[in-house]
Protein backbone atom coordinates (compact mmCIF):
# COMPACT_ATOMS: atom_id res chain seq x y z
CA UNK A 1 0.00 0.00 0.00
CA UNK A 2 1.52 3.33 -1.02
CA UNK A 3 1.01 6.80 0.41
CA UNK A 4 -0.10 9.59 -1.99
CA UNK A 5 1.43 12.97 -1.18
CA UNK A 6 0.30 15.99 -3.18
CA UNK A 7 3.02 18.59 -3.68
CA UNK A 8 1.88 22.07 -4.59
CA UNK A 9 2.95 25.69 -4.48
CA UNK A 10 2.67 28.86 -6.51
CA UNK A 11 5.00 29.93 -9.31
CA UNK A 12 8.59 30.59 -8.27
CA UNK A 13 8.29 28.89 -4.87
CA UNK A 14 10.77 26.11 -5.67
CA UNK A 15 8.36 23.25 -6.24
CA UNK A 16 10.31 21.47 -9.00
CA UNK A 17 13.52 21.55 -6.96
CA UNK A 18 11.66 20.28 -3.89
CA UNK A 19 10.00 17.51 -5.94
CA UNK A 20 13.46 16.28 -6.93
CA UNK A 21 14.41 16.14 -3.21
CA UNK A 22 11.49 13.76 -2.61
CA UNK A 23 12.73 11.61 -5.49
CA UNK A 24 16.20 11.61 -3.87
CA UNK A 25 14.54 10.21 -0.72
CA UNK A 26 13.24 7.22 -2.71
CA UNK A 27 9.74 8.51 -3.48
CA UNK A 28 8.18 7.99 -6.91
CA UNK A 29 7.42 11.29 -8.60
CA UNK A 30 4.58 12.22 -10.96
CA UNK A 31 4.78 15.69 -12.48
CA UNK A 32 1.60 17.28 -13.92
CA UNK A 33 3.56 19.63 -16.22
CA UNK A 34 5.67 16.75 -17.55
CA UNK A 35 2.48 14.78 -18.19
CA UNK A 36 1.11 17.65 -20.30
CA UNK A 37 4.41 17.77 -22.23
CA UNK A 38 4.04 14.02 -22.97
CA UNK A 39 0.44 14.53 -24.13
CA UNK A 40 1.48 17.41 -26.43
CA UNK A 41 4.52 15.62 -27.89
CA UNK A 42 4.53 13.69 -31.16
CA UNK A 43 2.06 10.74 -30.89
CA UNK A 44 0.87 12.19 -27.55
CA UNK A 45 -2.77 11.51 -26.65
CA UNK A 46 -3.76 15.22 -26.83
CA UNK A 47 -2.48 15.85 -30.37
CA UNK A 48 -5.45 14.33 -32.22
CA UNK A 49 -8.31 15.90 -30.17
CA UNK A 50 -6.59 19.32 -30.13
CA UNK A 51 -6.01 19.12 -33.90
CA UNK A 52 -9.77 18.68 -34.31
CA UNK A 53 -10.64 21.63 -32.04
CA UNK A 54 -7.78 23.96 -33.04
CA UNK A 55 -5.97 22.75 -36.19
CA UNK A 56 -3.59 25.74 -36.18
CA UNK A 57 -2.18 24.65 -32.78
CA UNK A 58 -0.48 21.61 -34.33
CA UNK A 59 3.03 22.17 -35.74
CA UNK A 60 5.01 19.19 -37.13
CA UNK A 61 2.78 16.68 -35.32
CA UNK A 62 3.25 18.39 -31.94
CA UNK A 63 0.92 20.71 -30.00
CA UNK A 64 2.50 24.18 -30.01
CA UNK A 65 2.12 25.72 -26.55
CA UNK A 66 2.93 29.14 -28.03
CA UNK A 67 0.06 28.91 -30.52
CA UNK A 68 -2.26 27.53 -27.81
CA UNK A 69 -1.47 30.53 -25.58
CA UNK A 70 -2.37 32.84 -28.48
CA UNK A 71 -5.63 30.96 -29.13
CA UNK A 72 -6.54 31.17 -25.42
CA UNK A 73 -5.81 34.91 -25.40
CA UNK A 74 -7.83 35.61 -28.55
CA UNK A 75 -10.71 33.09 -28.41
CA UNK A 76 -13.41 33.21 -25.72
CA UNK A 77 -14.10 29.71 -24.40
CA UNK A 78 -10.90 28.22 -25.86
CA UNK A 79 -9.37 27.56 -22.45
CA UNK A 80 -12.47 25.62 -21.35
CA UNK A 81 -12.32 23.52 -24.54
CA UNK A 82 -8.60 22.78 -24.09
CA UNK A 83 -9.11 21.90 -20.41
CA UNK A 84 -11.97 19.56 -21.31
CA UNK A 85 -9.56 17.72 -23.65
CA UNK A 86 -6.42 17.80 -21.52
CA UNK A 87 -7.67 17.31 -17.94
CA UNK A 88 -9.14 13.81 -18.49
CA UNK A 89 -5.93 12.75 -20.31
CA UNK A 90 -3.77 14.07 -17.45
CA UNK A 91 -6.00 12.22 -14.95
CA UNK A 92 -5.56 8.99 -16.95
CA UNK A 93 -1.77 9.50 -17.00
CA UNK A 94 -1.77 10.06 -13.22
CA UNK A 95 -3.92 6.98 -12.68
CA UNK A 96 -1.58 4.82 -14.79
CA UNK A 97 1.39 6.08 -12.75
CA UNK A 98 -0.44 5.28 -9.51
CA UNK A 99 -1.11 1.70 -10.68
CA UNK A 100 2.43 1.01 -11.88
CA UNK A 101 4.59 2.81 -9.28
CA UNK A 102 6.21 0.55 -6.71
CA UNK A 103 7.59 3.09 -4.20
CA UNK A 104 6.06 3.37 -0.72
CA UNK A 105 5.45 7.13 -1.17
CA UNK A 106 4.08 8.57 -4.40
CA UNK A 107 4.57 12.32 -4.80
CA UNK A 108 2.20 14.15 -7.15
CA UNK A 109 3.69 17.48 -8.26
CA UNK A 110 0.56 19.48 -9.19
CA UNK A 111 0.71 23.29 -9.33
CA UNK A 112 -3.08 23.78 -9.21
CA UNK A 113 -3.80 20.93 -6.78
CA UNK A 114 -6.29 22.84 -4.61
CA UNK A 115 -7.72 24.88 -7.49
CA UNK A 116 -8.70 21.69 -9.36
CA UNK A 117 -9.86 19.74 -6.27
CA UNK A 118 -7.01 17.24 -6.71
CA UNK A 119 -6.23 17.36 -2.98
CA UNK A 120 -9.26 15.10 -2.37
CA UNK A 121 -7.37 12.17 -3.95
CA UNK A 122 -4.27 12.61 -1.74
CA UNK A 123 -3.44 11.14 1.67
CA UNK A 124 -1.68 14.41 2.58
CA UNK A 125 -0.54 17.64 0.93
CA UNK A 126 2.79 19.47 1.18
CA UNK A 127 3.04 23.09 0.04
CA UNK A 128 6.29 24.89 -0.82
CA UNK A 129 6.44 28.49 0.34
CA UNK A 130 8.57 31.63 0.44
CA UNK A 131 7.65 35.29 1.08
CA UNK A 132 5.99 37.12 -1.85
CA UNK A 133 8.93 39.47 -2.47
CA UNK A 134 11.36 36.54 -2.80
CA UNK A 135 8.88 34.70 -5.05
CA UNK A 136 8.73 37.70 -7.39
CA UNK A 137 12.51 38.13 -7.34
CA UNK A 138 13.04 34.47 -8.36
CA UNK A 139 10.51 34.58 -11.19
CA UNK A 140 11.83 37.89 -12.57
CA UNK A 141 15.40 36.56 -12.43
CA UNK A 142 14.46 33.76 -14.86
CA UNK A 143 13.83 36.41 -17.51
CA UNK A 144 11.05 34.37 -19.11
CA UNK A 145 8.10 36.70 -18.41
CA UNK A 146 7.13 40.26 -17.75
CA UNK A 147 5.95 41.56 -14.38
CA UNK A 148 2.41 41.79 -15.81
CA UNK A 149 2.50 38.13 -16.92
CA UNK A 150 3.75 37.09 -13.48
CA UNK A 151 0.93 39.01 -11.75
CA UNK A 152 -1.60 37.46 -14.15
CA UNK A 153 -0.41 33.95 -13.22
CA UNK A 154 -0.40 34.82 -9.53
CA UNK A 155 -4.03 36.03 -9.66
CA UNK A 156 -5.11 32.67 -11.14
CA UNK A 157 -3.49 30.75 -8.28
CA UNK A 158 -4.97 30.40 -4.81
CA UNK A 159 -3.22 32.80 -2.38
CA UNK A 160 -0.11 31.27 -0.84
CA UNK A 161 -1.26 31.68 2.77
CA UNK A 162 -4.50 29.86 1.95
CA UNK A 163 -2.59 27.00 0.30
CA UNK A 164 -0.33 26.72 3.35
CA UNK A 165 -3.32 26.75 5.73
CA UNK A 166 -4.95 23.88 3.80
CA UNK A 167 -1.76 21.77 3.61
CA UNK A 168 -0.58 19.09 6.04
CA UNK A 169 3.05 20.14 5.58
CA UNK A 170 4.63 23.46 4.61
CA UNK A 171 8.16 23.43 3.19
CA UNK A 172 9.98 26.76 3.40
CA UNK A 173 12.38 26.89 0.44
CA UNK A 174 14.58 29.77 1.61
CA UNK A 175 17.74 27.64 1.22
CA UNK A 176 18.37 24.26 -0.42
CA UNK A 177 19.70 22.75 2.81
CA UNK A 178 16.67 23.90 4.81
CA UNK A 179 14.26 22.57 2.16
CA UNK A 180 16.12 19.25 2.01
CA UNK A 181 15.98 18.85 5.80
CA UNK A 182 12.22 19.47 5.81
CA UNK A 183 11.65 16.98 2.99
CA UNK A 184 13.71 14.39 4.89
CA UNK A 185 11.57 14.97 8.01
CA UNK A 186 8.29 14.71 6.10
CA UNK A 187 9.33 11.45 4.42
CA UNK A 188 10.40 10.12 7.84
CA UNK A 189 7.06 11.06 9.42
CA UNK A 190 5.07 9.45 6.59
CA UNK A 191 7.12 6.24 6.70
CA UNK A 192 6.81 6.05 10.50
CA UNK A 193 3.05 6.51 10.17
CA UNK A 194 2.84 3.76 7.55
CA UNK A 195 4.63 1.36 9.88
CA UNK A 196 2.11 2.08 12.66
CA UNK A 197 -0.91 1.72 10.39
Amino acid sequence: MSFALGLTGSIGMGKSTTAQMFADEGCALWDADAAVHRLYARDGAAVEPISVAFPSAIKDGVVSRTVLKQIIAETPGALKTIESIVHPLVAADRSAFRQSATADILVFDIPLLFETGGDAAMDAVACVSIPADEQKRRVMKRGTMTEAQFEQIRTKQMPNDEKCARSDFVIVTDTLDHARAQVHDIVGQIRAGMKDA
